[in-house]
Order: structure tokens, then sequence, then C-alpha cells
């Protein structure tokens, strides 16, 4: 495993070394939410993350606790991070997590240096920060705090339930600052869910937290990502699942194709060659060219997606309207703010 040298891309605006040995203690915890999983605790230098300017990403600012991500989706972009440590992309990237456990007092620190403009800092964009591990290492209550206090905007996208736990810190936050909350629901299929994010909390579950943040006043947007072709992407698998977006309250529905970057791109591949493997093909084709469907193939996805989502009374996000979350709660039936567009 590299820890030391370890070095951001200069173009990231991180700084020279993200953590030394000195600074590493591994656990495990024989519990069964976490057997098998292995935790690098780590005291880090920068928590600030600059995403590059060729990004497509609609923010500047990233803050990332965790590398690595027990949700164990086949296809997340981010698998590629485990290698810059020498850990492996597949089954290390779902078991192997590195914790930055001074993340809290240090965004409190680099907010309050006079160097920080004080732009909009999304989370969750890289891996989950309310993946399991978040419930031992409680990270994020320290983060939104330290967000809250120097009135910072900020926005979350999260596949975890455990956002809840944070509700009256985030009303907090919102009423000093404008906070964007998102989560990520791509379908309601049970098999394609128990077979391509095993280690997520299931759809429904997900749509429950957009139900309870919406009923406590906190607009919520679904992230409808990934729509996987060929598995999630009939037009019946559409309806249902924009149908159950709309009915848990969400304030907007965004689709967004599966995309295969390296790293993801070799761990999906093998899934679907020993889940679906009539499919390997396909997908050759349909990703020959990249990462990213064809754009006609996106079109076509982005234009149902907007079509149901006007049948069933909700909107796309606009890009960039995060807004401030009202301090009293919605009356039912009211349309609550439109969130910032994550991805």
């Amino acid at each position: 495993m590299r820890w030391d040298h370890l070095s951001d891309d200069p173009a990231r605006g991180g700084e020279s070394v993200l953590f030394g040995t000195d600074a590493v203690t591994t656990r495990t915890f024989d519990t069964p939410e976490f057997r098998g999983m292995t935790f690098h605790e780590v005291r880090a230098r920068s928590i600030l993350n600059r995403v590059p300017g060729a990004s497509r990403m609609p923010f500047e600012w990233t803050v990332n606790p965790y590398r690595g991500c027990s949700h164990a989706c086949v296809y997340c972009f981010a698998r590629r991070t485990h290698s810059y440590l020498d850990l492996d992309t597949g089954l290390g990237f779902d078991s192997q997590i590195v914790v930055k456990t001074n993340a809290p007092d240090l965004l409190r620190r680099q907010l309050a240096s006079p160097r920080w403009q004080g732009a909009h800092i999304a989370m969750g964009t890289n891996v989950d920060c309310y993946q399991r591990a978040e419930g031992r290492y409680r990270l994020m209550p320290g983060i939104i705090a330290a967000l809250r206090d120097h009135a910072n905007p900020f926005s979350i996208l999260t596949k975890g339930t455990l956002i809840l736990r944070d509700l009256d810190l985030l009303r907090q936050a919102a009423e000093v600052t404008e906070v964007g909350i998102s989560v990520s629901v791509g379908f309601t299929d049970r098999e394609l869910w128990r077979t391509v994010e095993p280690g997520t909390p299931a759809p429904e579950r997900r749509l429950d937290v957009v139900r309870t943040l919406t009923g406590h006043g906190i607009g919520c947007g679904v992230l409808m990502a990934p729509v996987v072709p060929f598995l999630g992407d009939h037009p019946d698998q559409l309806r249902a699942t924009v149908r159950a977006i709309a009915a848990s309250g969400a304030t907007s529905v965004t689709p967004l194709v599966l995309h295969l970057r390296p790293g993801a791109r070799e761990w999906f591949m093998t899934w679907l060659d020993r889940h679906h493997p009539h499919l390997v093909r396909r997908y050759e084709r349909l990703y020959a060219e990249g990462a990213y469907a064809p754009k006609w193939y996106q079109r076509r996805i982005t234009r149902q997606v907007h079509e149901l989502a006007d049948e069933f009374g909700i909107g796309p996000a606009r890009r960039g309207a995060a807004r401030r979350i009202p301090v009293e709660p919605c009356e039912a039936g009211t349309t609550g703010p439109t969130q910032l567009t994550l991805l």
C-alpha cells in the first residue's frame, strides 16, 4: 500500500502530501455491519479538493471524508481512486475504507483561512459521505456544523439513509446559507438493485428519506442515476421509477445514464459477463467511443424521463438552482425549492 509521497494532482489545488505512514492506523471491527471490512484511519493534510477545470461538474470544490465505499456499487466511477493508494479497485474499494478522522477540524480551519472565499462545496460526489462507516465515525455532523458556522453554501448527494440523523443540523445550516440535498435513485427494480448496488439501502428506503426531508420542510431532489442500459431503461421501468420519485415528494428528478470510466469499466464488465453475458457485446458497442453512452441514447433517456416527470407533476432540476431551505416546514402538497443539480 502506498501512503508516502502521495500527491494530489496540482490542477486540483491539493497540497504536496495527503498524509504519511505515521498518520495511519488500520482497524477491523468484529461486528455484523463491518465484518470483512478494514478501516485505514488517516490524518489528512487538506480536506478541500478543487475540481479540475475540464470537469463536467457544476461546482469547483468538494469535501470527501472517505475513500472507498461499502455501498459496493459495481459501476462506481470513484473505483479508480483506490489505485492511487495501490489498493484494489474491485473488492478492495468495497471493503478497504480510508477514513479522514480529522476532516471536521481540518475543514473548520480551512474555512477560516483568509484565502477561502466561501465557494459552494459539494459532498457525496465521489464516494458517499453517508456510507456505512459514517455510523461509526460520525464525521458529517462536525463537517456540517463547520459549514453552518461559516455560513458556507454546500450540497449533499447520497444513497444513505443516515442523513436523517443530521436533519437538525441541516435545518440550522439552511437558516444561514444555501443547502442543496439530493438522493440518488436510478431505478426501483429490486432485482437490479440487489446485484448492482448490494451495499446500499433499498430504493424505497431512499425515497423514504426524500419523503421525510420534504415533510420537515427540506426540499430534496432526486438524481435518477444511473439509468442502466438494457437492464433499467425499459419504458415501464422508467415510468415506475419516476412515479415513485414523484410520490416521495421530490422537488425534481434529473436522469443520468450510466458512464463507465477506467477502473469502474473493468469491474462492471466483469460483473456483466457473470450476470448478463448476453449483454456484453451490446455494451461494448454502446460504449465503444469511451466512458459515456452516445449522445442519441442520453437524449432519448432524458426526454423520456422529462416527459414522465411532467406527467407526474415534477420537473427537472435547474443547474445551479440550490436555494436556502425554508426554516418552517412546508405544508402538505406545497412544492419545495428546486435543488442543485449535482451531476
